[in-house]
């Protein structure tokens, strides 16, 4: 109960704000019909379980003080992999997905190799990534989606289980798994010792390097599992895959509380920070505003969380 009341004290200010939002929404005449609906809802929800679990890892990264810039082309190079794999060379979907995830754990463990033993800021090394992943989606594709059509592939999702959309079920079970890593393992609470001060957490005993390298492995692997999710909901893979997708997951990141200097935040924060993003998108899809109106106003968004944090870390330091 206290940890509840504690949760609900930390995140007011966003939790008012996601409120209004559902608020709004339910009476605005152009979404009041569409909104409240269970199939819209189900519909927010697997459409935020992808940016929810590249934000588990996100929030890792920010906590460390870094930023992971590779996560969305990780999503469409291992969803192109994933229907490859299936479509192609005839391998099980469950291999294939597979295939997908462990895509997205390589360039993890690339991303956290070359940040944990050089000085290459991560800002570097993952704008490389970036671009390294994007290109082999589009090489491997060859510009063209992989369509996969199976039960087998499609399940994942945009199957059901006891009702409930599959992806929001992966989404629940990452989003438990990293609360408790973060939370109640030593690696977990390094993080938050390595990006409050590395310098002071070396000469401490932790080893810098591994917990660094470890983060970025697990950013990846949630950035490939994110893609074989989206490629399962549209029943292909394909090279656009997750354009812009970290700065969603950045988003939902820095609104939830994460600072982005690093040392403090918590996941509680990142699912609000991701259902706001969520339902945004959502209602000014169903408000029908133009997609390039869309970019400006989740950028005003972004940049107004950002100021928030900048105010609250400059009142800290009073």
């Amino acid at each position: 109960m206290k940890a509840v009341k504690r949760y609900f004290k930390d995140n007011m200010g966003i939790l008012i704000a996601l409120a209004a939002m559902i608020v709004f929404l339910c009476v605005w005449p152009a979404t009041s019909s569409t909104f409240p609906t269970k199939t819209n809802f189900f519909n927010v929800l697997r459409q935020v379980a992808p940016n929810l679990m590249l934000a588990c890892g996100m929030t890792m990264v920010i906590i460390l003080g870094g930023i992971d810039l590779s996560v969305g082309s990780i999503i469409a190079m291992s969803g192109c992999f994933a229907a490859g794999a299936v479509v192609w060379a005839g391998m099980p979907e469950v291999i294939g997905l597979l295939i997908g995830v462990l895509s997205g754990l390589v360039f993890g463990l690339f991303n956290g190799f070359m940040i944990s033993k050089t000085d290459i800021p991560p800002f570097i090394v993952t704008l490389a990534s970036m671009n390294i992943a994007k290109g082999i989606a589009y090489v491997f594709s060859g510009g063209k989606p992989i369509r996969c059509m199976t039960d087998a592939w499609k399940f994942l999702g945009a199957g059901y289980v006891a009702g409930i959309p599959t992806p929001v079920i992966t989404m629940f079970i990452v989003f438990i798994a990293c609360v408790l890593f973060l939370n109640r393992t030593r690696i977990g609470r390094h993080i938050y010792a390595v990006g409050g001060n590395s310098t002071a957490a070396k000469f401490s005993g932790i080893s810098t390097a591994k917990v660094k390298f470890t983060v970025f492995a697990i950013s990846g692997t949630l950035a490939g599992l994110a893609g074989i999710t989206i490629a399962s909901r549209l029943y292909s893979g394909t090279c656009t895959s997750g354009n812009a997708a970290e700065m969603d997951a950045i988003a939902a990141v820095v609104i939830g509380g994460t600072s982005m200097s690093g040392g403090s935040g918590k996941l509680g924060g990142t699912l609000i920070g991701a259902l706001i993003i969520g339902i945004l998108n959502n209602g000014l899809n169903l408000m029908g505003v133009n997609s390039d109106w869309q970019y400006i106003i989740k950028g005003i968004v972004i940049l107004g969380a950002v100021y928030v944090d900048f105010l609250r870390n400059q009142k800290k330091s009073k």
